[in-house]
Formats: structure tokens, C-alpha cells, sequence
């Protein structure tokens, strides 16, 4: 699970990052980036996320939730630690979760992570 402090909770800083930041955006997901200034005792990148209720009920909004908190700390390592990220959830998602809950694992993950490279937000490993 996210740390508390990698988790953006306030609205001022959604506005933020949807006002000065960029996107890009896929069939299942959209991307908000902002680059913040650097502070001392920032601790990596920090992830918002919108779920609407048209994904579904709440029982499925929140595995929604969990499968991309899932996927971001799984590509935290690879993300500058100084962006502030805003994932909104497509109502077409439902099809990978679905599937996940059928035994195919990693959908979500590959959305996200391919997200994140188009954004050009990883780091590869040869840096």
C-alpha cells in the first residue's frame, strides 16, 4: 500500500497539477504530471486518483483504486521523484479488472505503465 505521504488527498493540489501540468491520455486511463519544486524531505513521487461512480458501485471503485495504487508502487522506482501524478479512471478500465478477476494479472499495470512511457515519466535502465 501507498504511504500516506505519497498519496495526494487535497484538492488545491489536484487544481494544481490539472491547471500548470500536462497530460496525456489512453483508451482506459488519463495522465496529469506536474513537476513540483523540490523540498527537503520529499520522499518520491505522489499519486492522486479519480474513480467516478460511473465505473460502478463502491466495492468496485476501491479494487479500481487498489490495482492502480498496486500499479504505481510497483513503477515508483522508475518515476523522477519530483512529480506530482493524477490518474483518472476511464469507464472502459472495467474490462481489464474484470479479466483480473479472472486470473489475467498485470492489466492494469501494463495500462499504467505504458501511460507513464508515453509520458516519458520512466526512467530506463540505462540511466
Amino acid at each position: 500500500m501507498a504511504a500516506k505521504r505519497s498519496r495526494l488527498s487535497r484538492s488545491s493540489d489536484f487544481q494544481r497539477i490539472y491547471r500548470q501540468g500536462s497530460s496525456t491520455a489512453s483508451r482506459f486511463l488519463v495522465l496529469y504530471w506536474f513537476k513540483r519544486p523540490a523540498e527537503p524531505g520529499d520522499e518520491g513521487p505522489r499519486l492522486g486518483l479519480s474513480v467516478s461512480k460511473k465505473l460502478g458501485g463502491a466495492v468496485v471503485r476501491n479494487r479500481v483504486k487498489r490495482l492502480l495504487r498496486e500499479a504505481f508502487q510497483a513503477s515508483a522506482g522508475q518515476l523522477a521523484e519530483e512529480y506530482d501524478l493524477v490518474v483518472i479512471a476511464r469507464p472502459q478500465l472495467i474490462e481489464l479488472v474484470t479479466r483480473e478477476g479472472e486470473g489475467e494479472k498485470g492489466l492494469v499495470a501494463a495500462a499504467l505503465r505504458e501511460l507513464l512511457g508515453r509520458a516519458g515519466l520512466l526512467r530506463t535502465e540505462d540511466a
